[in-house]
């Protein structure tokens, strides 16, 4: 029996920017990548909305608009309506005649004009004069940021293996609550939040990270509509191509330098990486708990799952056979093969750490090895249903703080008590039985309250 299980807050592009202040984005509108960028995340119905709408320098009524879609779409533009309207892309203007119409924020249509059609101020980076003699491949740069940020995730497993980390990064761990200091230890220990965190796809994890690192920009002395406009400007560069650093602040310089963590290499130029460059698009849609396989994912899938409950890892990366060390009881240990074997229990202590099923079975296909894409599914569904399960075994009953009420005097008060309770939302449990019942410890206070009126009335 446990409390249902919490799982990390990954927001994409367009929920963490509704987090941010009035000021903050109009301010970051300013900047034309930003308005690209954006531009480029929203629904297509909405695209297309902005589009209609981006040479109209006045609002446009609401019932034209409303009628540039079917009745059937009724409730899609009710969506994009609050979408846009979270976003300050638009607002609500009251037009003559009293007509109601919407009017397209004047910052971002001016700076997303600039982006599509050219003109204003320059807003792209530009390579530098002279070329890099020691120019990297784009092969160099996969192998050097996978190799940056498999230092981060060597540190939270414990691997001895790992590179020493950036104290920038082991503050932003901490931040996020991804790892801890237990008191009196020196050591900082990996957190339930942190073990989901590492079964996470590597987009969503760097993309995690970085929101963690943007909560503190300000505290670091960074301008944070300066960090963000470079990470949207950084997303429209060509990977392998390398850019100069003269023209930056010295904030943007401190913050290139932070970035190194996601393999964004700085020596005077920098190289953006193809992790680096996924940034600006956050986590890909349903990246915790449906993540799909892609053309990448089968040509570097290493694990084959059979449907007796084993497990074959093809790897001699000690960083993937600790994430499968998390829900599997590892039995053999081969130079480029781990076999292991999914068990109750080595689900029931992966889910105690903190992992979900869901996150678990993701994990399985997402790694799945090539051979397994030829005769689908990847991952039998015998297992993924008995993991899901093994996981409901645990979440049958769900803990909550009450109060008990017992010993009544007549069924005709306990039945008082019980509606009014029940009318206030605040009743968990009854019987009848004994004349018992239960309600939430938020709602006691009142439900006493009334209870002693009622007795007093009663009395009287």
């Amino acid at each position: 029996m446990s409390v249902q299980q919490r799982t990390l807050d990954c927001k994409d592009l367009h929920s963490y920017l509704k987090t941010l202040t009035a000021t903050v984005l109009d301010r970051l509108y300013n900047h034309p990548a930003t308005c690209l960028a954006v531009f480029r995340e929203l629904p297509e119905l909405s695209r297309l909305y902005i589009m209609r709408i981006l040479f109209v320098d006045q609002a446009v009524p609401k019932a034209i608009m409303g009628s540039w879609v079917s009745p059937n779409s009724a409730k899609e533009l009710e969506d994009i309506v609050k979408l846009l309207t979270e976003l300050r892309l638009w607002q609500e203007v009251e037009m003559q005649g009293g007509l109601k119409g919407w009017l397209l924020n004047p910052t971002f249509r001016r700076n997303l004009k600039g982006a599509l059609l050219g003109g204003g101020n320059e807003w792209s980076m530009k390579p530098p004069m002279d070329a890099d003699p020691k120019a990297r491949g784009i092969a160099i740069l996969d192998e050097y940021a996978m190799g940056r940020w498999e230092c981060v995730l060597h540190f939270m497993v414990g691997s001895h293996q790992h590179e020493v980390i950036s104290s920038d990064a082991l503050q932003i761990l901490q931040h996020a609550g991804l790892m801890k200091k237990e008191p009196g230890e020196n050591q900082l220990t990996i957190t339930r939040d942190g073990f989901q965190f590492l079964l996470m796809d590597t987009s969503a994890q760097v993309w995690y990270f970085l929101l963690q690192y943007l909560d503190t920009a300000t505290a670091r002395g960074l301008d944070l509509i300066d960090c963000l406009g470079f990470l949207f400007q950084l997303s429209f560069s060509t990977l392998g191509q390398d850019y100069s650093t003269d023209s930056m602040s010295d904030g943007l310089q401190k913050f290139l330098q932070h970035l190194r963590e996601f393999g964004l290499r700085k020596d005077g130029r920098f190289y953006p990486t193809r992790l680096a460059l996924d940034i600006a698009s956050g986590p890909k849609k349903s990246m915790l708990n449906t993540m799909t396989a892609t053309s990448s994912n089968q040509s570097s899938g290493y694990i084959v799952v059979e449907t007796n409950y084993r497990v074959y890892a093809y790897t001699d990366s000690s960083l993937q056979v600790a994430l499968i060390a998390l829900f599997c009881e590892l039995m053999y240990r081969f130079p480029n093969l781990v076999v292991g074997i999914i068990t109750r229990e080595s689900v029931r202590q992966a889910l105690r750490s903190g992992i979900t099923a869901d996150q678990i079975v993701s994990f399985l296909r997402q790694h799945a090895h090539p051979e397994c894409y030829k005769e689908p599914p990847v991952l039998p569904s015998t297992i993924a249903d008995q993991i899901k399960l093994w996981a409901i075994e645990r979440d049958r009953f769900i803990y909550k703080d009450g109060v008990l009420y017992n010993q009544f005097d007549s069924q005709a008060d306990f039945e008082i008590l019980k509606n009014y309770a029940q009318e206030r939302g605040v009743l968990v449990w009854h019987t009848t039985h004994g004349r018992k019942m239960v309600v939430t410890k938020e709602g006691h206070e009142e439900v006493r309250k009334f209870w002693k009126r009622h007795s007093r009335n009663g009395s009287m």
